[in-house]
């Protein structure tokens, strides 16, 4: 016990004077071998000072570690603004970004539990296949070779692709890149090789294989400037080149559902599913094949494994059962080996990561975790504190940015940032323990000790919203009546189906639906709150009537833009295998503009001092310009109206970019909107703004529906559809269905149980 006690007392992580961001000078003495938990409003900047700083700078010495050679190959980290920061160990991240991958990334990849199964089959299947190379579908030794270890075939939909009773002109081609007007349209509409007026189901049978498969010549293409030759595709060829020998994968989110429009996919005919060759799925361990372990529940798998009666195969099982009882222990039982990386969410795949460092016998490092909470039934959260904690005794330091409470409740050591967000936070507003945070007149101490309990009365429903037999995945052939008029909270484990219900059937039954999800914002490096609102082209057009001058110039990404940075506003350096440096441009001191931009003032602001203006002093600078101050003041809607106009999007926080997500779908009256976790990043002041906008979405006369977790959430909310029991093949019914008040009376349902003991222990 001594070793574990010195461990754990290693002194402290010194940071001094950081302004990464909106910091403001902040110095920190963060106990070592402890587990402390950063808290504080979205955007105060708990993430700049864990991230972008002890992070950061962690990485950073650790690559000055490498020779030349290895450095120059490693990725690069900037020195963090800050004046110290010291006695720091090695930094493991364990963050929220998507784990990644392909459809060739799977659960079983990515845990390393794939290789021991392979070197189980390879020395013990019957009959044996070879080497354990042959049981992987990622080698060419091992895939099926028809669809190529995928285990699945994406075939052209040629009756949904070519409308038959429409011409070229008309638009026969049902997809957005072969749209009248484009440049692939015009390969077939304008090449004189068709009659663009003759609907194509009348085309000769020469004709119509030339359109969909001919190649092997040049047709001419009328341009900007003049005609040019371009070789001939048929629209099928050009098609599977183009989208489907990528594969889904590779294409960007809003190609990907044209395509899936326009193309069947269903388990590969010859592996049927299992994605190995036949010599790898005829070899077998007690009955079972590779593909059939791979398809089972990690729970089931390690029932399956326990039972094998190989003794020379013990120590393979061992270790393999090693791996997957961590991943059970996790709570993600419910898992299968061969589950798609990319279908993962966020906390899915966080949790994952986790499971790789939980064997490890390295002490003495650093783990910093970003909100591992999310996605997590409260049910679970205490498996998620004992990891946390567990991590700790093995002698690391523990990091984490958290809002659920009962994740601060296990700290040692608490940082509250604050006291606002953005240009209004950035400093340290509490340091301390959980109790001495309780008493605290910050916003996390007010709200950690007074919670909320349901709120006195429920909205009526106008109506019903029906989700008839859904049974993907794991649902169970469910049929739910959403009420409309009201918000509706989805509730379950993680893997019960809510996201399935509600993220996908639900709108496939009824497309009018607006889904504000997890995904990607799919930005540039150079997106802002400007551009993602799309309210830089009037403002660019104001100041091209008030100038006279073409709009472009006040453009930074256009002949506006400064020609020393390129419209950046800063320079970064490559000093080959030293830290990149990045510098305010000289030039543009920062503005991204040239001189002749800046010139020109609309009401006496530059283009450059809008973009620095808050969105909520924009809205007023632009009020009679309905056209951006109707936008502007969506930010204001959902909290945001402390960020600047030009603010990149990169730097905001989860949080901040879910809100802006959902600023830019709210409509009129009478919408359905579908909303999966809307709190997450949210610190739970934050919560409230977010439910009081959900309530004036309702009292406009909207349906809203969300998946949540939050029992905040669940408190507020006027219906309630609980999913489970438990998640995998244990889940996919409906368990519950009523006002939260019912709830906390139903029976078998881990949410009601959570609920009851949260408004007892809170209350």
């Amino acid at each position: 016990m001594s070793g574990r006690r010195d461990a754990r007392s290693g002194g402290h992580i010194v940071v001094g004077n950081a302004r990464e961001n909106n910091l403001k000078n902040v110095s920190l003495r963060i106990p070592k071998g402890k587990l402390t938990v950063f808290t504080g409003v979205s955007g105060s900047g708990k993430s700049s000072v864990v991230f972008g700083t002890i992070a950061v700078e962690s990485q950073r010495q650790l690559n000055e570690s490498f020779p030349t050679f290895i450095r120059n190959r490693l990725p690069r980290y900037e020195r963090p603004d800050a004046e110290v920061v010291e006695n720091l160990s090695t930094a493991i991240v364990v963050d929220q970004k998507p784990v990644g991958g392909n459809s060739r990334s799977t659960v079983g990849t990515m845990t390393d539990i794939n290789p021991v199964l392979r070197v189980l089959f390879s020395r013990h299947g019957k009959p044996t296949a070879g080497p354990s190379t042959k049981f992987s579908f990622n080698d060419p030794q091992g895939m099926c070779p028809e669809c190529e270890g995928l285990g699945r075939t994406t075939a052209l939909d040629l009756d949904a692709l070519i409308d038959d009773a429409a011409s070229l002109n008309e638009g026969a081609i049902r997809f957005p890149t072969f749209a009248k007007g484009t440049f692939q349209w015009q390969l077939y509409a304008e090449s004189g090789l068709f009659d663009p007026d003759k609907p194509v189901g009348k085309f000769s049978k020469a004709d119509r294989e030339k359109l969909l498969h001919g190649s092997g010549f040049k047709v001419d293409r009328a341009g900007r400037n003049g005609v040019y030759k371009n070789e001939y595709e048929g629209v099928v060829t050009r098609f599977t080149r183009r989208y489907l020998k990528k594969g889904l994968d590779s294409l960007n989110e809003r190609e990907r559902e044209a395509v899936e429009q326009v193309v069947t996919a269903g388990p590969c005919p010859v592996c049927r599913g299992g994605r190995l060759n036949r010599d790898a799925l005829r070899s077998k361990i007690s009955g079972h094949s590779i593909a059939d372990l791979a398809r089972l529940e990690v729970d089931e798998l390690i029932g399956v494994l326990e039972g094998l009666d190989v003794p020379a195969a013990k120590p393979i099982v061992r270790a393999a059962l090693a791996a997957l009882k961590r991943v059970s222990g996790i709570g993600l039982g419910y898992l299968t080996l061969d589950r798609e990386t990319p279908t993962l969410s966020g906390g899915e795949g966080q949790r994952l990561k986790t499971v790789r460092h939980l064997g490890s016998s390295l002490t003495d490092l650093t783990f910093i975790f970003d909100e591992p909470s999310v996605g997590l039934h409260p049910r679970d959260v205490h498996r998620l504190n004992e990891l946390l904690l567990a991590l700790r005794d093995k002698g690391n330091t523990v990091l984490v940015v958290e809002h659920d409470r009962d994740v601060v409740e296990i700290a040692d050591h608490v940082v509250d940032m604050g006291p606002g967000a953005g240009t209004a936070g950035g400093e340290v507003v509490f340091e301390g323990t959980v109790a001495g945070l309780k008493r605290a007149a910050t916003a996390t101490g007010r709200r950690m000790r007074s919670v909320p309990g349901l709120k006195p009365g429920f909205r009526e429903a106008t109506g019903a919203l029906p989700v008839a037999k859904a049974d993907l995945h794991n649902l169970k052939n469910i049929s739910v009546d959403f009420p409309t008029g009201v918000l509706t909270t989805v509730t379950g484990v993680a893997g019960s189906g809510k996201s399935t219900l509600v993220s996908k059937v639900l709108p496939r039954q009824h497309p009018d639906a607006v889904v504000v999800d997890q995904s990607a914002l799919g930005l540039s490096p150079r997106s802002a709150p400007a551009t993602y609102l799309e309210v830089m082209d009037p403002i660019r057009a104001l100041f091209a009537a008030a100038s006279g001058e073409d709009a472009g110039l006040f453009s930074f990404n256009s002949t506006g833009g400064c020609p020393q940075c390129k419209g950046r506003g800063v320079i970064q350096t490559d000093l080959a295998y030293l830290d990149p440096v990045t510098t305010t441009c000289e030039t543009c001191e920062g503005s991204r503009y040239r001189p002749e931009a800046l010139a020109h003032e609309l009401r006496g602001k530059t283009i450059a001092d809008v973009l620095a203006m808050t969105t909520d002093d924009a809205a007023e600078f632009f009020a009679d310009e309905a056209a951006v101050a109707g936008k502007l003041a969506l930010l204001s809607e959902v909290g945001l109206g402390y960020l600047t106009l030009g603010q990149p999007l990169s730097t905001l926080s989860g949080g901040e970019r879910q809100r802006l997500k959902l600023a830019t779908r709210l409509r009129d009256t009478g919408t359905v909107y579908v909303l999966d976790e809307p709190t997450t990043g949210l610190h739970m002041d934050d919560v409230d703004r977010l439910l009081g906008l959900l309530d004036r979405m309702v009292d406009a006369g909207n349906t809203v529906i969300v998946i949540e977790h939050d029992m905040d959430v669940v408190r507020h909310s006027d219906w309630i559809v609980d999913l489970g029991p438990e998640a995998g093949r244990h889940g996919g019914e409906v368990v519950f269905e009523g006002t939260p008040e019912d709830l906390l009376r139903a029976k078998g349902s881990h949410t009601a149980r959570c609920l009851a003991e949260d408004l007892d222990k809170y209350s």
